[in-house]
């Protein structure tokens, strides 16, 4: 490897497992140190480089079966399906059946490269599951697949399965005869979609401009922590004016959100892009990875959810520095109850073990180093929430609570958009077919498995709940 891109031994990344516990006792975690977590400080938790879009020639059968499937695959449960539409989907899952089974040797040099190839093999995996015929409930996902997608998912520690960084934070490009040397609000587009759809870029397209537009929020962080460090009267005034400036960026992110509504029709997405989504925690089907036998050092799968905005590092970074995490975080908000599930290997029929909180779960599926990056955080020796609750000025207090409910309404933003895109048009579903069952009585499941309602409403609630009290 050349030099250069060696760490150098002061470096936070370099220093040895055992070290780095006893540094989290000793070091001051006050600056956030952003290269050692793959955060950019001028594109937050996004690369500020559009990232590759395409491996290396010796994978070009991976590259070009996506290509293929991205012609115009249909989702198996479509109604209006026709033999020619089946046929074209059989044949395609043929295809990758047939695929050579690639080392993954070359694709560990590059840490791009290997998101990438984490991209594809996972884009590929959601529709070769979701073009097979409903009525099949057990798909066995061929070795083709299985063994690579599973080894570059070890090297990366991510579950083998989409997830947001495959949707949003490594899927865009530079608009056409774009010269902006960084991605902006307004330059961007995606790169890979099911569908094809202008509603379905401008759904993953909304969150990325959400991303950017938390950088600022970052900064406001690592300027608040240096300024506890300080501790005094003018570190407080600073302080004080940072929360009521980020209770602003949190109220813009709740505007970019809703602005989803201008480029995605809710029933475009409920309809013809979510299904894609869906893992086996939000599916009924059981996913059965084939070869995993041949091979000592991989493990069959545990999270397999699909990807979920619970899966943005940046929203997991406001609550664990507004103090926020232990309660939108609860280990009582699982977003699961009682429910029964199928063993892939005996198709015995069990309860479910009991779901750790869903946001933390959703930790699992973020890039190896933001996760870093939100136990550095959570690591600082002065917590916000502590300052603010230990200091008799109230104005950081009315700064602090502002913050924190701007991002209790983010939620409430959020909720308004699930209400849109789930909750009318599946209610418009389960009225069309008339299976019996009173809306009510149906449970809506996020892509991540959850109970959809009830789970946003207790975040939503858990947030609303973190915000201090007046001496008054």
């Amino acid at each position: 490897m050349d030099t250069e891109f060696d760490l150098p031994p002061s470096q936070f990344l370099a220093q040895p497992d055992a070290l780095l516990a006893q540094l989290a006792q000793l070091v001051d975690t006050t600056t956030l140190a952003a290269h050692d977590f793959d955060v950019d400080n001028r594109t937050g938790f996004m690369p500020p480089e559009p990232p590759v879009t395409r491996l290396p020639e010796e994978y070009d059968a991976w590259e070009l079966v996506l290509e293929e499937a991205s012609r115009g695959l249909k989702l198996g449960t479509r109604e209006d399906l026709t033999d020619d539409d089946k046929a074209v989907s059989s044949r395609w899952r043929a295809q990758v059946e047939s695929l050579p089974i690639l080392p993954i040797d070359s694709l560990e040099k590059s840490e791009v490269i290997i998101r990438r190839a984490h991209l594809v093999l996972s884009w590929i995996l959601h529709f070769y599951i979701h073009t097979v015929p409903p009525s099949s409930k057990c798909i066995v996902i061929p070795r083709s697949l299985t063994l690579p997608l599973l080894r570059v998912s070890s090297q990366l520690r991510l579950p083998p399965v989409l997830t947001y960084s495959d949707t949003v934070l490594y899927n865009w490009a530079l608009r056409e005869n774009q010269l902006a040397p960084l991605p902006d609000l307004n330059n961007l587009r995606t790169v890979q979609t099911f569908t094809g759809t202008r509603d379905e870029e401008e759904f993953y397209l909304t969150s990325a401009r959400m991303e950017l537009r938390g950088v600022e929020a970052l900064e406001l962080m690592r300027s608040t922590m240096d300024e506890a460090f300080v501790g005094d009267d003018i570190a407080t005034k600073r302080i004080t004016a940072y929360l009521f400036k980020l209770a602003d960026v949190i109220s813009d992110l709740k505007t970019l959100l809703l602005a989803v509504r201008e480029g995605c029709n809710p029933d475009v997405f409920y309809n013809e892009v979510r299904p894609w989504f869906m893992g086996v925690d939000s599916g009924e089907k059981v996913w059965l990875f084939e070869g995993l036998e041949t091979d000592e050092t991989l493990e069959e799968p545990k999270e397999l959810s699909g990807p979920s905005a619970g899966q943005s590092s940046l929203i997991h970074a406001l609550d664990i520095f507004l103090g926020v995490e232990e309660y939108s975080h609860s280990e009582q908000i699982t977003g699961h109850d009682e429910t029964i599930s199928i063993s892939p290997s005996t198709t015995t029929i069990f309860p479910n073990p009991a779901k750790s909180a869903f946001l933390n779960r959703m930790q699992v599926y973020m890039p190896r180093h933001h996760r870093n990056f939100l136990d550095h955080l959570r690591n600082n020796p002065r917590p916000l929430r502590d300052i603010v609750a230990n200091s008799s000025n109230t104005s950081l207090l009315e700064a602090y609570n502002k913050a924190v409910t701007s991002l209790k309404e983010l939620r409430d933003a959020h909720i308004i958009i699930v209400t849109l895109y789930i909750i009318i048009p599946a209610g418009r579903a389960a009225e069309k077919e008339r299976k019996g069952k009173e809306d009510g009585d149906s449970l809506l499941k996020g892509t991540g498995g959850t109970d959809l309602v009830k789970f946003l409403k207790d975040v939503r609630n858990g947030t609303a709940g973190a915000v201090l009290p007046s001496e008054s």
